[in-house]
């Protein structure tokens, strides 16, 4: 039988929508910096398959989005699970890794390989139900009442909390880069806003949102950057500046002065780097964000007339930075851990 030991470990890690890559690039260099064999599959989604080259991963592209439906979504976890399976059998796999992938746990459970999930958004119920239930870990940020996790099956024995936001960790190497400015063609002498338009396609956001509307009037005609989730998205954003490729979106976060978001990653990022940040999403909020607003570290925005564009003060206060190795580590429980003894192989 062929002992699995530390420095020949091999990791699978799936990838289905943009910010997964930037939450597992630190947890893919600090496998690899411990002698991990890290393997990534990825989804054909949103901007997913071009960041994951920006940032230097080496991905297999397996399966698309098939669409905001719950058939349809029902349809593409069943195919592209499969297809999964079929990729990852044979190749010797010790443990299956996703940031709120339903195919990654799904396919591991079919193979039997070991896996842990993770996610920062407690209210997305269909997902959670899958992914609780099968995977063997369940890592989540500690402000999020186990209570709240319990009836999807995530037991607190699966329980792994990890304090502060999971962009502390994967941004803690991270230094801003100006040149996104120049890409873009914005002015840093001029207030910049980076807006992020709402996620339509998910199960938990089905809303029309007039907010968001108003607020892109008010913005229309300044430096604002928006960032558009779909095609569909893309088409309505005549007036203003829409990257054609994956930019630094952390680094324009950096440097501009207000973030505006109908989503969830970049409003935690915006917290995380100092910059001033409004969220407007109308879902049910989860224990992560509720947290922030009560610190008064993101605030949410009901009224259009409250966005007011202006340079933003320097901050004094430098980022969190938290170690991404610590998620690492309990991403890897189901095994040991990082610092593990060795596992045989099926």
């Amino acid at each position: 039988m062929r002992v699995a030991t530390v420095s020949a470990l091999r990791v699978w890690i799936d990838l289905t929508n943009s910010p997964h890559v930037l939450v597992m690039r630190p947890i893919v260099r600090a496998l690899e910096a411990r002698g991990a064999e890290v393997l990534i599959t990825a989804r054909d989604f949103a901007q997913t398959l071009p960041l994951a080259e920006r940032h230097g991963l080496a991905v297999e592209p397996i399966g698309r989005h098939r669409g905001g439906r719950l058939a349809a979504k029902g349809l593409g976890l069943l195919s592209r699970s499969v297809a999964l399976a079929r990729w990852a059998r044979g190749r010797k796999i010790d443990i299956a890794l996703g940031h709120g992938s339903n195919d990654v746990t799904v396919a591991a459970a079919l193979l039997r390989i070991p896996s842990a999930t993770a996610f920062d958004y407690e209210w997305a119920k269909v997902q959670h139900t899958v992914n609780c239930r099968l995977a063997n870990a369940v890592v989540v940020p500690d402000a999020i009442p186990p209570e709240r996790l319990a009836p999807y099956g995530a037991t607190r024995s699966k329980l792994r909390r990890y304090p502060g936001l999971k962009e502390e960790y994967y941004l803690a190497d991270f230094d801003p880069d100006p040149a996104v400015l120049g890409e873009l063609g914005l002015d840093a002498a001029r207030p910049i806003a980076v807006v992020r338009t709402p996620p339509a396609v998910s199960l938990y956001h089905r809303f029309e949102n007039p907010l968001f509307a108003r607020v892109l009037d008010r913005l229309r005609g300044q430096q604002a950057v928006v960032l558009p989730r779909t095609p569909e998205q893309r088409a309505e954003l005549d007036g203003f500046i829409v990257p054609d490729t994956a930019i630094d979106a952390q680094s324009l976060i950096a440097h501009a002065d207000l973030v505006i978001s109908a989503g969830g990653t970049m409003n935690r990022e915006a917290v995380a780097l100092g910059t001033p940040v409004f969220t407007t999403f109308e879902g049910r909020p989860g224990a992560v964000d509720d947290a922030l607003i009560a610190e008064g570290r993101l605030r949410r925005l009901t009224r259009a007339e409250d966005v007011e564009l202006v340079k933003r003060a320097p901050d004094a206060a430098p980022p969190r930075r938290r170690d991404p190795a610590v998620l690492a580590d309990l991403l890897l429980t189901p095994i040991g851990g990082l610092a593990a003894g060795s596992r045989p192989r099926p």
